[in-house]
């Protein structure tokens, strides 16, 4: 088999075996899911009690502990499918959904093969794009079939992925034990209708198996010089960069997924990805991993973000419609997505999923903390994929300032450049040559960056909420990172947040007087060392504009209690 060396990274998370460079299943394990693939009529496997039974039957053929499986999941199926769910619904599910899933799963090693012998170089020429594990500060792209992603979430169903390595390498839990489990222990409606997308997502591709693709991208923002695609950026590079404001569009209502036009999406995610849509979760992240339940296969191979990483999956597709919110979450039906089909065969559906500080109190008005927030938004805004498009420009810019700068060395992954000098000081790549880059990034990049300019960022109040950050000052970090990775727009959907009621107001000024990035990230560090100072107890908006309506400006002070 080829691609040796990703199969060896990611066979420990993997339920199948390996033998001579083949993926194979057990006997056992073939001889259960071809029982299961052929009915009730003859595997028996007729209520949720008996299918879990099954499950655990494959478990031991896999050697897998019970320790590694919560001990309330039984009754967690038993609940779903027995006394939940309507017994016409049930029967039907067990008589064509249950089959249907033993049959993808009993593909899944020949899936993989099929996956891996295209892997390298077949779809992104000169890229590897091979199911790998994409450990941290580790840059790359893993490209999966519908179809292989169907059957690893299978897996996830019938809880068959080892667990015991998984904590080790920073990666969340991947099967659904948790979710049965809380069913049963904490039963919430939340919870019992996040499996209902789950069981809609398996009805759906039981009937027909997408033929798309999925692709997951960790993004990274290089922390050394020695070799980089885009440097993580320092305070003075913000100050000094002259690039424009991007327009800003802002709706009150509507949400991020029912965008109709590709646009990068953003996930207020947690660092592990997925947060904790596989247990309790119900908020942004969780929801979207519900009604987009192809997300969820990102969580076997992707470890935790750090600072300065983001993840960026493209090709998803939404199967279900829902109402509510956190507890008031409800399935509610079919959703047919019609989004358009990119030349990779993946659908224009774009998420990005970027984790913000979490109760950041009085310091998320540190300059550290800022710079860590609009890096990290930056990053996921960034088309890293287009990064060689770019070399010549850092090259031929930085020639005139280094002349031991060095494009790339013909590493077959695109995302590095190589740069000669390690004693290059950091002011002169981020300061002297990086803003020369980005002065003449109309000159240079627009002919070379059409497809990036026609997409844009739609975002909301991320790192607000649950996280407890400044709404106001994301909303405007959000703005200096879109336009600085020359994004054409941000659309800012503000969920009727009173302490955004102003934003409108504030950011049809800022456009107003031609303000760079740079000119409004000084602003924001002259507001926020008079916070930090005890200054000035205002918002953002009532400190650039004292005209806005001072009760707004009291509401968001009393609302961070900073």
């Amino acid at each position: 088999m080829e691609n040796r060396d990703d199969v060896k990274s990611i066979l420990p998370f993997l339920p199948v075996c390996l033998r001579s460079f083949s993926l194979f299943w057990p006997p056992a394990v073939v001889e259960a899911l071809k029982a299961l693939s052929q009915g009730p009529n003859y595997s028996n496997v007729n209520s949720g009690h008996v299918l879990f039974l099954a499950i655990s039957d494959i478990r031991s053929s896999l050697s897998l502990p019970d320790s590694s499986i919560s001990s309330s999941a039984s009754d967690g199926f038993s609940l779903l499918f027995d006394d939940l769910i309507p017994r016409d619904e049930a029967v039907k599910w067990f008589e064509e959904v249950v089959p249907k899933m033993a049959d993808l799963l009993l593909r899944l090693p020949s899936l993989l093969e099929a996956h891996y012998e295209k892997a390298d170089g077949g779809i992104v020429k000169g890229v590897n794009t091979g199911l790998r594990l994409l450990e941290s500060q580790q840059p790359g792209i893993v490209f999966l079939s519908q179809e292989l992603v169907g059957a690893l979430l299978a897996c996830s169903f019938f809880c068959l992925f080892p667990t015991n390595d998984r904590g080790a390498k920073h990666l969340p839990m991947i099967n659904f034990d948790h979710m049965f489990a809380y069913l049963y222990d904490q039963y919430d409606e939340k919870l019992e209708n996040k499996l209902k997308c789950i069981l809609h997502y398996f009805e759906r591709i039981g009937s027909l198996i997408p033929a798309g693709y999925i692709s997951f991208e960790r993004k990274v923002l290089a922390l050394e010089h020695g070799t980089f695609a885009f440097p993580y950026l320092k305070e003075n590079f913000w100050s000094q960069s002259s690039i424009s404001l991007c327009p800003f569009k802002i709706s009150s209502s509507g949400l991020i997924e029912d965008q109709s036009s590709e646009a990068i999406e953003v996930d207020f995610a947690n660092k592990y990805l997925g947060g904790g849509a596989l247990s309790r979760g119900c908020i942004q992240e969780e929801i979207r991993f519900m009604i987009n339940p192809e997300l969820i296969a990102g969580i076997l191979f992707l470890p935790c973000m750090a600072d300065n990483e983001a993840i960026e999956i493209v090709g998803t597709e939404r199967f279900s419609n829902y109402t509510g919110y956190a507890s008031s979450f409800r399935f509610n039906g079919d959703h047919v997505d019609k989004k358009e089909i990119d030349v990779y065969g993946r659908r224009k559906s774009r998420i990005i999923a970027i984790d913000a500080l979490s109760s950041p109190g009085k310091r998320q008005y540190r300059v550290e903390c800022l710079v860590r927030e609009i890096n990290k938004a930056l990053c996921g805004f960034l088309d890293h994929l287009k990064c060689h498009q770019y070399q010549k420009f850092f090259q031929d810019t930085g020639s005139q300032h280094d002349p031991n700068v060095k494009g790339s060395s013909g590493h077959s992954e695109v995302y590095h450049l190589s740069q000669g000098n390690p004693s290059t000081s950091s002011q002169t790549i981020e300061g002297t040559l990086a803003n020369q880059l980005i002065r003449n990034h109309e000159a240079h990049y627009c002919s070379h960056l059409d497809y990036q300019q026609e997409i844009g960022v739609v975002t909301g109040n991320w790192g607000c909420g649950a996280f407890g950050g400044d709404p106001q000052l994301k909303a405007m970090l959000q703005w200096l990172a879109a336009s600085q990775a020359l994004r054409p727009f941000i659309m800012y959907y503000t969920f009727d947040l009173e302490a955004l009621q102003m934003l409108g107001q504030v950011a049809q000024w800022i456009s107003s007087q031609g303000w760079t990035v740079g000119e409004l990230w000084d602003m924001l560090m002259d507001y926020s060392v008079q916070r930090l100072r005890g200054e000035t107890g205002a918002g953002f908006f009532g400190w650039l504009l004292p005209s806005l309506n001072s009760h707004d400006n009291i509401l968001l002070n009393n609302s961070h209690n900073v």
